[in-house]
């Protein structure tokens, strides 16, 4: 604005209406879609040190570009609702409302300006949140099938459960299935941290059961005769290049072993990448008949506090833990909502800024308006229909940045969720938008902007008439 105030030509300055001179140079929408092709190219480029840097900065781009776009869209959206309320002989009050939005396109995208940039970003990480709790949600329902989990408190890679141990919890009954696994530690790159092997039963003809495999998965005919099946997490396709096929080794059993890379699964409790294969081969390489972890499925007839009291009566049953998989799953997802509760909070300040923005560039208006409300009211114009003008430019403008911000919004979403997301901790999110509660926020932001614009708008109302009149030269 000061730039803009510096450069400007006198003459057309002391004429009245030359208030929407500014963003004048956005009235064409090159710049505009300059940033918006330059975000999409931005979306192709890889992570730069592990950090989505370009997702990062097409989001700007795509941000600056919605909103430079304003100008050139909000004049076309504004002339086309006149043509539209012509046809059905609108009130005075909405002729007047479209009339001013539509022929000061600048001062209009300068109050919408506020309302799309806070309401785009509430969106874009309204819907993020929503996937990534929803993802984990389901990803917990497959991951957690048993009723039951057991291991030995504080036992690590090296302890677990020993055979002995194991053929006791064979031995009890009101169980239908008991599944063991062994949970390990391995350093497959010395600069990276470590990845986690997970050696359990696995059905090699669907293993969708027990995993949450995506993408394509090689078939039990196809599998390499030399090679050892593993599944391996999205996490260790990006760092280490595992694709379904491609044969790798693990510092596990001899060296020279080679395992086969026969699907890829979603994993969001290790970022730095994990691998499961059967237990059996496991046992059969390293010789290691201990387990880390049981799961219990129970009878229908027997209760969990029945099982618990089993397993406390076994002779190593004070050092063993016990969660129910419901118990897991709602902590889990407890510590999401936990960590995204200030997202919740800088949604409602994104809220509010949009509505200071509204109320700043409506004050700012009405005050430079005062002559053209003193001549409507010269003419016969009442204050209540001056007040229902600025109300429906302030929802009108709100309906347009809302509706804008949805789609600037989404974009970014999904720009968060299937690239920031991926680049920066290898797992993939299923997208998901919680459409009542944007539906909502969007209802309360477009009655409360016209609320805004009405209280900014009464006190340039309020003066004498001939007195605003006079003013002009």
């Amino acid at each position: 604005p000061a730039w803009e105030a510096a450069r400007a030509k006198t003459a057309p300055a002391l004429k009245s209406g030359s208030e929407d001179m500014a963003l004048a140079k956005l009235a064409k929408p090159w710049f505009a879609l300059f940033c918006l092709a330059l975000a999409s190219i931005f979306t192709q480029l890889p992570a730069v040190s592990g950090l989505p840097v370009f997702g990062y900065l097409a989001i700007a781009l795509l941000l600056i570009g919605g909103i430079a776009l304003m100008p050139h869209f909000s004049s076309v959206f504004f002339f086309v609702l006149i043509k539209v309320t012509q046809r059905k002989n609108s009130s005075v009050v909405t002729t007047l409302a479209l009339t001013r939005l539509a022929n000061a396109p600048n001062q209009a995208s300068i109050a919408l300006g506020g309302v799309l940039a806070s309401f785009s970003l509430m969106v874009a990480m309204a819907i993020m949140v929503t996937s990534f709790r929803v993802s984990v949600d389901d990803w917990l329902g497959h991951v957690l099938p048993a009723d039951m989990y057991v291991n030995l408190a504080s036992s690590g890679d090296q302890g677990g459960f020993q055979p002995d141990e194991q053929a006791a919890m064979n031995a009890m009954t009101g169980m239908n299935r008991l599944d063991y696994s062994r949970h390990l530690q391995l350093t497959m790159d010395a600069s990276r941290p470590s990845m986690t092997l997970i050696a359990r039963p696995i059905d090699i003809a669907d293993p969708s059961k027990i995993i949450p495999i995506i993408g394509e998965i090689m078939a039990p005919a196809s599998f390499p005769k030399d090679a050892i099946p593993i599944w391996v997490s999205e996490a260790m396709v990006d760092l280490y290049g595992h694709v379904v096929g491609k044969q790798v080794s693990l510092p596990i059993g001899e060296a020279g072993q080679n395992f086969a890379v026969v699907g890829v699964w979603r994993d969001y409790g290790r970022q730095f990448g994990a691998v499961q294969m059967q237990l059996s081969d496991y046992q059969s390489l390293t010789g290691d008949m201990n387990v880390n972890a049981a799961a219990l499925w129970l009878h229908a007839d027997v209760s969990v506090e029945q099982m618990i009291a089993s397993l406390n009566a076994l002779s190593f049953g004070n050092a063993v833990e016990i969660s129910q998989s419901s118990e897991i799953r709602a902590l889990s997802l407890e510590i999401v909502d936990r960590s995204f509760a200030v997202t919740y909070l800088l949604e409602a300040v994104a809220v509010i800024i949009g509505l200071l923005g509204v109320a700043a560039s409506f004050s700012a208006q009405t005050l430079a308006r005062a002559k053209e409300f003193g001549m409507l009211r010269h003419i016969g114009m009442l204050r209540r229909q001056i007040f229902s003008m600025l109300a429906a430019e302030g929802g009108l403008l709100a309906v347009l940045g809302v509706t804008l911000g949805f789609i600037i919004g989404w974009g970014i979403s999904l720009i968060l969720v299937f690239i920031v997301n991926p680049q920066s901790f290898h797992w993939t999110l299923q997208l998901h938008i919680p459409w009542g509660w944007l539906v909502v926020v969007a209802v309360v932001m477009v009655v409360l902007a016209a609320l805004t614009a009405l209280m900014a708008g009464r006190h340039a109302t309020s003066g004498n008439s001939i007195r605003a009149v006079k003013e002009d030269w």
